[in-house]
């Protein structure tokens, strides 16, 4: 049995972030299997934030619906620039 005075400690593990990379890869595989332009609907999405430009394909919509719309964008830039500057 536990003291009544001593402080008892619960450790909850740190949620994984889902990484955008990876999102975005699995998702333009995904439609690009169903046979939809990747590019055109990844941007409709994330202007519109209407999750139905994404297939449900692969699990693909819940997916992309892990990381927030912004964080596409940066992860997005952040590659364009990266690829630029080489």
């Amino acid at each position: 049995m536990h003291e009544i005075n001593h402080t008892q400690f619960y450790k909850v593990e740190k949620a994984i972030r889902p990484n955008a990379s990876e999102i975005l890869k699995t998702v333009h595989h995904a439609l690009t299997e169903q046979g939809y332009d990747p590019v055109q609907q990844i941007v409709g999405y994330i202007m519109s934030g209407d999750p139905t430009y994404i297939t449900s394909y692969e699990n693909a919509r819940s997916l992309i619906m892990k990381v927030e719309r912004d964080e596409i964008i940066e992860e997005l830039l952040r590659n364009y620039i990266k690829k630029e500057l080489q």
